[in-house]
């Protein structure tokens, strides 16, 4: 199994997921022509993929998938909230609900979707499981529950929403309900948030760790870098999903 992602951030987010003959999109906030800018750089197209997994409705992860699973004609999976956005925009044959705690196996990858408390209609997160390695991407979650520690025991590797510094956003330019509402309980985690996640889990076997959805405001690489290897321990198995380059193929 390996991971890539073609952007993250709150512009437009899209994720690789591949084993076998399986490549997976997780979430698609670019436009048709975007995507196809930004899959050049991994040599592919979207005639490779093999299905969409939505995570919620927000439109930096919702707002490119309708025109892209009907034109490839690829079948769409989230959640009855999410569906609800989009189901209109998609032809029936290609929706499938996904349900929290509910596996499903698209290909040769089983998926374990999970809810998460975030300011969405029924947001899902996910485990990837291929029989051989387990990968968790999680993004956009208001705080940490025990549910999601529990989901993401035994994993090779995670991608981690690491979306803010508690100190920039409190002295930023936001307006102040927006500053509620990110750090809110259903807005996103903080760096020290996803760091206190990490310690929850058994980080030695994590052959990749990812921050992810960094703030472009309310954050900085060098801090996320900082937070991060206090835990993690060892550059190599470190990385920083960008907004404008996203990240390389990992293997697992």
């Amino acid at each position: 199994m390996r991971f890539a992602s073609l952007g993250s951030g709150s512009e437009g987010n899209a994720w690789l997921v591949e084993s076998g003959e399986t490549c997976l999109m997780v979430d698609c906030g670019f436009s048709v022509n975007e995507l196809a800018r930004r899959f050049t750089a991994f040599g592919m197209t979207a005639q490779d993929l093999t299905a969409i997994v939505v995570t919620h409705e927000h439109s930096d992860h919702l707002s490119g998938v309708a025109r892209l699973a009907k034109r490839f004609n690829l079948p769409v999976y989230a959640s009855f909230g999410t569906l609800s956005f989009c189901r209109e925009d998609i032809p029936e044959s290609l929706c499938h609900e996904l349900f929290s705690d509910h596996p499903v196996i698209i290909g040769d990858i089983q998926v374990n979707p999970f809810l998460v408390p975030h300011d969405a209609r029924e947001p899902l997160q996910f485990v990837f499981d291929d029989s051989k390695k387990r990968l968790g991407i999680v993004t956009d979650v208001g705080h940490v529950t025990q549910h999601m520690i529990h989901c993401l025991q035994n994993l090779d590797a995670l991608a981690l929403e690491s979306n803010h510094d508690e100190t920039l956003l409190s002295e930023g330019s936001y307006p102040q309900p927006l500053k509620v509402r990110v750090k809110g309980e259903f807005g996103h985690l903080s760096n020290a948030q996803a760091v206190d996640l990490l310690k929850e889990l058994n980080v030695a076997k994590l052959s990749s760790v990812v921050a992810a959805h960094l703030s472009q405001a309310n954050n900085r690489p060098e801090l996320v870098y900082d937070e991060f290897m206090s835990v993690v321990q060892d550059e190599e198995r470190f990385a920083i999903a960008t907004q404008q380059e996203g990240l390389a193929w990992r293997p697992i």
